[in-house]
């Protein structure tokens, strides 16, 4: 063994000649203990968030989605779809059709995005997992009208479309999504807004072994610059840039208090190199060189950072795995939390009145 190593080991566990240096090292392992203990505690409820709200995004957003670049609605009959729908990696290909219109329900009245759908969305997505109300059902006796054409000014009856559908279920994903979108059947939205063989998206989901990020460079080679071709993390880039800076603003700072509560090793090696002034004084009559006795105080020092280090991750890691199987600590609130309780709205029998809204 190294012979500066095992002269700081036998510092740091012997018993010093002034209790106040076995004090000032334990407040130095504790101090790297409790900032290791914070970092990693902290930052793994940071990721739990982070992966429950991309979790539930992913319950509505498919591996890709595909959009137009200039205007609002394009055509899926061409050459190019038919490619992509044959990719060897698409496993499901659904087209949909996102608007924004007037919701009316009695004397009620709010703007939503309709979102039209067909059947195949529920497996591209897996919406209807995060059904709290009702269940998942896109045809049932629907009553399948903004004419695009129409001028408002001139013609304002003719101009505004509406139409009754029956509310079957109620999802509960993120209030972002959950305040703004409704689902209907897709023939039910081309005739609410005025699209009979026109699409504003194409979604895709991927087959398990499919490489996303290839996938999606194929397909923006097919399309050209014609269409955006968005992966899940791009559909919400604004959020997941915010996550991330979140999570490097956090990192930082908790690093901070951590080299903040590092600094009590300095005090603790010139307390113990007092403390050790005879013991110096033996080394050097034994041979011993200074740098010798420079790497003795170094290592101790080390060692006082790796046993605080070791003795955070290991109280972190087990805080946070009893978090995870128990749920010690508790979201309090108004109970509105999804991870807390979930809320239940019974909008009751009375059909939506929907006026479509071309903007």
């Amino acid at each position: 063994m190294n012979f500066s190593l095992y002269i700081a080991k036998r510092y740091l566990i012997s018993k010093k000649s002034r209790n106040i240096i076995n004090i000032i090292s334990a407040i130095s392992i504790t101090g790297v203990a409790i900032g290791t203990m914070a970092l990693i505690v902290i930052l793994s409820v940071h990721n739990g968030f982070d992966g429950l709200i991309k979790s539930l995004f992913n319950t509505f957003d498919p591996d890709i989605k595909i959009t137009v670049a200039s205007g609002k609605s394009f055509r899926t009959d061409a050459e190019i779809f038919h490619k992509i729908k044959s990719l060897p990696e698409v496993e499901y290909y659904t087209e949909v059709i996102e608007e924004n219109a007037l919701l009316k329900y009695n004397d009620r009245q709010y703007i939503v995005t309709v979102k039209g759908v067909d059947s195949v969305f529920m497996t591209v997505t897996g919406i209807d997992s995060m059904i709290i109300e009702g269940e998942y059902m896109l045809n049932f006796k629907n009553q399948p009208v903004v004419n695009r054409n129409a001028k408002i000014l001139s013609n304002p009856e003719n101009a505004i479309n509406s139409k009754l559908i029956f509310p079957a279920g109620i999802f509960k994903i993120h209030p972002e999504l959950d305040i703004k979108y409704i689902i209907v059947p897709i023939d039910f939205a081309r005739e609410l807004f005025g699209y009979p063989d026109e699409v504003t998206a194409l979604e895709i989901k991927l087959k398990n072994d499919a490489r996303n990020e290839y996938v999606q460079s194929q397909i923006e080679q097919m399309t050209g610059t014609n269409f955006f071709v968005l992966d899940r993390e791009q559909q919400h880039e604004f959020l997941n840039k915010t996550i991330k800076s979140e999570k490097w603003v956090i990192y930082l700072i908790l690093l901070f208090i951590l080299m903040i509560a590092s600094f009590n090793i300095v005090g603790s090696l010139t307390m113990l190199i007092i403390d050790k002034k005879k013991d110096v004084a033996v080394l050097r009559s034994l041979g011993t060189t200074m740098p010798m006795i420079r790497k003795i105080f170094l290592f101790e020092g080390w060692l006082i950072s790796i046993a605080g280090a070791i003795i955070g991750l290991m109280l972190g890691f087990i805080l946070a795995y009893c978090q995870q199987q128990f749920g010690l600590l508790k979201i309090h609130g108004t109970g509105s939390f999804i991870i807390d309780a979930y809320p239940r709205f019974i909008f009751g029998k009375k059909p939506f009145s929907f006026v479509s809204l071309c903007l």
